[in-house]
């Protein structure tokens, strides 16, 4: 399994977020093959509904794909370290292994703030690894705006620069989140 390549598929599931009007924040959920099982992005603000966090729609999204509410035999990629809601929902899950992008010093539960997936108390604990592709100024940029949205300015600097293909995979999709925060703004 590459981590790497999965969680450039959570980025590319924020910024379809971000081009929704939402938060950047994307998740995948990868079965033990590295085959993607479900996808999810933050659609907090669009749906009025303080759950619908990236995490917990993939998580909804893979128990229906597997037939379980158990997500065994799994990792979970997400661009931002999780929060309490998401770490509780992982822990009930059984995910083994998580795998963020950048850390939350605001709200984290991997970690930062809390350590909810490391709470020897609970009855499982998964295996978390944190900070991967963190350096990269597409993810700096996202979490930056979801921090501070005044940063927005650079946000859609990165986006268009992605959509131009100059400073990423670029693309239609990449253009239209570029757009989509244009209209926002």
């Amino acid at each position: 399994m590459d981590d790497q390549v999965l969680l450039r598929e959570a980025l590319a599931e924020a910024r379809k977020g971000l081009a929704e009007g939402g938060l950047p924040i994307g998740s995948v959920l990868a079965d033990s093959q590295g085959r993607i099982v479900a996808r999810g992005h933050n659609l907090r603000v669009q749906s009025g509904d303080p759950t619908a966090h990236a995490e917990t729609l993939a998580l909804r999204q893979a128990s229906q794909t597997l037939g379980s509410w158990r997500v065994l035999d799994s990792v979970m990629y997400v661009t931002l370290e999780p929060c309490t809601m998401c770490a509780g929902a992982i822990v009930l899950s059984r995910i083994p292994r998580v795998v963020f992008a950048a850390s939350d010093p605001k709200a984290g539960a991997a970690g930062s703030v809390l350590d909810l997936l490391n709470v020897p108390a609970l009855n499982h604990r998964p295996q978390v690894a944190g900070g991967l592709l963190a350096q990269e100024a597409g993810v700096k940029r996202l979490v930056l705006f979801h921090h501070d949205p005044s940063h927005c300015d650079d946000v859609l600097d990165d986006l268009l620069l992605d959509a131009k293909g100059t400073a990423g995979q670029g693309g239609p999709e990449v253009l239209a989140a570029y757009e989509g925060l244009q209209l926002i703004l």
